[in-house]
């Protein structure tokens, strides 16, 4: 298909500065067994075009699903028809061409693809982890769910660019609910769809799937009877299925040029952070190292060039603390005249490209786990992400997890329920006094992003080791 979409493409060229095709195919396939129950699979195929065209300081772009000739030539035309209408009226000034050229193929390394796996055995997986939750009467709902994407990517430009990108997604679910009285509670794989990663059936065995849904449901149980979180500041320890959410709300998307460019502020807000904070800015402690990484191995968001062409690499955006460089894309990084990294992303075939996180990660320290507890005399250790709020500029916050455990004298101690804990982004990094070692570090992400205008959901890979910070205000699901 790729080779006939390119030789039409070509023939059909017209004659301005720059122009780009780019084409993806989207599949899934939805497995869920909900108390024992096989749903029935959801099964989803999407492909599409999108032209761009630039031309004497003008951009348009159109979208289509046909590819015919007579398809491709009128997405083409309108295209060309916003690009001139845009001239002149743009926030950018695109006289000189921005977008790259480059010639690459990725595809993501896979061990065992989802598609040779027997449907029998995916199936069967799922219903032994649902037996397996049915520990005790007040566990009252269950569920199991594996869901695999695949996503094929072609981007070809009148100057001879050309990528072609292939990306296998797979995301294990689990997700158990315990009542007594009016009392319930939930335990899930790490939050919801946190472990997804860029791999096939493989990934099972890596994080352990097998055995997770007794253990969940026990934990569940557990909760049920525990005392409810206490209120107060103390040290808080985060497991790296939390930092997830903290990273992603509180570093992630205050970072996105275009947000900080203003461009969000009518839909998902603005930011914090200015333009003139990046070299200087003391945004953490000097623990923390957070980089945006697309080259990190089977990670969600792993790729060798973003949509608009631009070849990934590793890229220190917060060293030692202080804050290196923005996540801005071809575009923002032209309008700001900074450099940035190649974050420009889209979420289907019928969206333009906008600044997003990809794999953005805070990198080991040399702590480890124990070490880590044994130094705090009065704190909590939560886990698993369940509820998220933070202001429209990225900076207060308020966060609450599923499981907590008390640190006593440098002991884990109680399990405690409903913990929550609040912040300032500004401030929150600052008191980081731990930064847990490679041991500690785990790969997972988000399924369900949104940004933009019409909305784009996409997936963000995250991965950490577990944090302590100190002096953090907690409070319990009860506290006013």
């Amino acid at each position: 298909m790729y080779d006939s979409l390119r030789q039409t493409f070509q023939a059909l060229l017209p004659n301005v500065e720059f122009c780009s095709l780019r084409v993806i195919t989207q599949r899934s396939e939805l497995l869920r067994v909900r108390k024992n129950i096989l749903e029935p699979p959801q099964y989803q195929e999407d492909t599409g075009a999108m032209i761009t065209v630039i031309d004497k300081g003008g951009m348009g772009y159109a979208a289509t699903s046909d590819f015919s000739p007579t398809g491709l030539r009128h997405a083409l035309e309108q295209a060309q028809h916003w690009s001139d209408f845009s001239r002149g009226q743009t926030v950018t000034d695109f006289s000189h061409r921005v977008f790259p050229d480059w010639q690459g193929y990725y595809q993501s390394d896979i061990q065992q693809s989802w598609e040779n796996i027997p449907l029998a055995d995916k199936i069967a997986l799922l219903q032994q982890e649902s037996a397996q939750c049915q520990v005790h009467d007040n566990i009252v709902n269950w569920e199991m769910m594996l869901w695999s994407v695949r996503v094929d990517k072609a981007y070809f430009t009148n100057h001879g660019g050309e990528v072609i990108q292939q990306h296998e997604y797979l995301f294990p679910n689990i997700n158990v609910v315990a009542n007594q009285g009016s009392e319930t509670q939930t335990r899930s794989l790490g939050g919801h769809l946190a472990y997804g990663q860029q791999a096939g059936w493989e990934l099972l065995q890596r994080i352990g799937f097998a055995g997770r849904g007794r253990e969940l449901a026990e934990q569940a149980l557990i909760l049920l009877d525990a005392p409810n979180c206490p209120t107060g500041k103390m040290d808080l320890m985060l497991a790296p299925d939390q930092m997830v959410l903290q990273i992603h709300e509180s570093i992630g998307h205050p970072l996105e040029l275009d947000r900080i460019l203003g461009d969000e502020r009518n839909y998902a807000g603005t930011s914090f952070v200015t333009l003139d904070m990046f070299g200087n800015y003391q945004y953490g402690s000097q623990l923390l190292n957070v980089t945006f990484d697309p080259t990190h191995p089977n990670q969600l968001i792993s790729y060798g060039f973003d949509d608009e062409g631009a070849v990934a690499h590793k890229t220190l955006i917060i060293e030692n603390g202080i804050l290196k460089t923005p996540l801005g894309g071809t575009v923002s990084q032209a309008r700001a005249q900074m450099a940035g990294v190649a974050n420009g992303r889209v979420s289907h075939w019928n969206r333009p490209p906008i600044d997003r996180m990809a794999n953005l990660n805070v990198e080991p320290g040399d702590s480890s786990l124990s070490k880590m507890i044994s130094e705090i005399e009065h704190g909590i250790f939560m886990k698993s992400n369940v509820s998220w709020s933070i202001d429209d500029s990225r900076n207060k916050f308020q966060f609450g997890c599923e499981w907590g455990q008390l640190i006593e004298n440098g002991q884990l101690t109680t399990v405690v329920k409903n913990p929550n804990y609040r912040g300032i982004s500004a401030t929150f990094w600052r008191n980081l006094k731990h930064v847990g070692n490679q041991d500690t570090f785990e790969i997972l992400g988000v399924p369900n992003c949104g940004k933009g205008e019409p909305n784009q959901a996409v997936f963000v890979g995250h991965a950490s080791p577990v944090c302590v910070f100190a002096d953090v205000d907690v409070f319990g699901g009860e506290s006013e």
